[in-house]
């Protein structure tokens, strides 16, 4: 092992596809003889990786870093910051001066390099280049998210992600299996294959790239390394036009890969669709879910909500209502569109202003919430397969938290078990006993 050049604090803010990055800067600079606390009393430097999808979030990233410097001020040794992501990305070049706290500065692409940037603030020189290990992954844990694309080519109106990530690029296939394995050897036993639009991985690719060509075809490959594993695989951020007939098969009939879907469908109103540069309408999306769920066995269809976009009407914001309460989704996330700079839709007329857009919100999540509330309940009185992710102190004592097949993690709730039932990592076979919220209860059978 190299000798240690400091300690270093990683702090992820925003989706999954960050926390892998952050894993990839983790697993390059541990290589590279740094250690890891959770105290930034103890730090020697901190990595912050934002988020900048929406002006909230945007906003709490610089908040989270402005808080550090604070208490980075008020200790008795200096700790640099790094900050790195999406609010590099997208504001770079006006940073340095509007955040003299952070000392350096790490877009997304080119966040590879990060040792030799926490190298430089650190003075830290070497002998001989920085070890790069093969896989950069430090999963520890049950469940890994494994990113098989960056950036997107969709230019939703509302969307900085092709501005913050670039053009959408799949990652090849021997790169995502061999990571694959990895994790699977070092103990993980949930694959969760996450892009910005996982439908069209492949489409880039060239006629000579080997191996798999589309999601279905990477899904049964990755399927084939977790078999021996007893592991699942899921597939996350599929936008409607990628559900192909080639993907409902490998979905209904591979056994690793399970019968779960997100699908974003911001809208179902066809010509607030079109304002969005999204395609579709609520009878095209309603006959997609409907074959989903006639012809997958216990087919589970997560999708997403934006409300309140600009010229949305009250009867647009109904006819939505109106098929979310049709289709009843399992998992509904609800937004408020957020007016993001640099956007089309930022500089659209007929902004809705914030009062309605909250209303409407509050509305679209209540029905969320009691269709998900009910489908949740639904699995009381099954057994199902959970994967046991950790241990929870309660007032009534430890409790084990894991995860059905049905529940995304860190997205869907938890089955909640007793602590004297597994152990944390076990897949169990479990018969739910009761509910509440998105939340199950169970005990472990067989």
């Amino acid at each position: 092992m190299p000798a240690s050049f400091g300690n270093l604090l990683f702090i992820t803010l925003g989706c999954a596809k960050n926390e892998v990055d952050t894993d990839r800067m983790r697993s390059l600079l541990t290589a590279a003889g740094y250690g890891e606390v959770t105290d930034v009393a103890q730090a020697d430097a901190v990595l912050i990786n934002t988020c900048s999808f929406l002006a909230s979030a945007t906003s709490e990233s610089i908040e989270c870093t402005l808080g550090l410097a604070d208490e980075i001020a008020q200790g008795v040794r200096g700790c640099p910051i790094v900050m790195c992501g999406c609010v590099p990305s997208r504001y770079g070049s006006d940073l340095p001066e509007t955040l003299p706290e952070v000392r350096a500065f790490v877009r997304t692409d080119e966040e590879d390099g990060i040792v030799a940037v926490v190298d430089g603030i650190l003075g830290v020189t070497r002998a001989e280049p920085a070890f790069i290990p093969r896989v950069k992954r430090t999963v520890e844990g049950s469940v890994a998210y494994l990113k098989i694309s960056d950036g997107c080519n969709r230019f939703c109106s509302f969307c900085a992600i092709p501005y913050i990530r670039g053009r959408y690029s799949s990652r090849e296939a021997s790169s995502i299996l061999a990571e694959a394995a990895e994790l699977l050897e070092g103990g993980v036993r949930e694959l969760v294959l996450i892009g910005q639009d996982t439908g069209i991985w492949g489409n880039d690719f060239d006629a000579e790239t080997p191996g798999p060509r589309t999601l279905a075809e990477l899904l049964r490959a990755v399927a084939e390394v977790a078999r021996p594993f007893g592991a699942w695989v899921r597939v996350l951020y599929l936008q409607p036009e990628g559900m192909t007939d080639e993907l409902i098969a490998t979905l209904r009939d591979v056994p690793e890969v399970l019968p779960y879907i997100d699908i974003p469908i911001q809208h179902c109103a066809a010509r607030v669709l079109k304002e969005m540069n999204r395609t579709g309408s609520a009878a095209e999306f309603e006959a997609l879910f409907d074959r989903l769920r006639r012809e997958i066995p216990g087919m589970v269809i997560r999708s997403t909500a934006l409300v309140g976009f600009p010229t949305e009407t009250d009867e647009e914001f109904e006819e939505l209502m109106g098929f979310l309460d049709r289709v009843g989704f399992d998992y509904t996330s609800v937004f408020a569109y957020s007016q993001e700079d640099g956007t089309r839709a930022a500089r659209m007329e007929g902004q809705v202003d914030e009062e309605t857009k909250i209303e409407r919100a509050q509305a679209a999540q209540d029905l969320a919430e009691a269709l998900g509330f009910a489908a949740t309940a639904s699995h009381v009185g099954e057994r199902a397969q959970v994967i046991i992710d950790g241990i929870d102190e309660t007032d009534e004592g430890p409790e084990l938290i894991g995860h059905a097949w049905f529940q995304a993690p860190d997205s869907d709730g938890a089955v909640h078990l007793d602590a004297t039932e597994a152990c944390v990592g076990d897949i169990v076979e479990v018969e739910f006993t009761d509910s509440f919220c998105y939340e199950l209860i169970g005990h472990v059978v067989g």
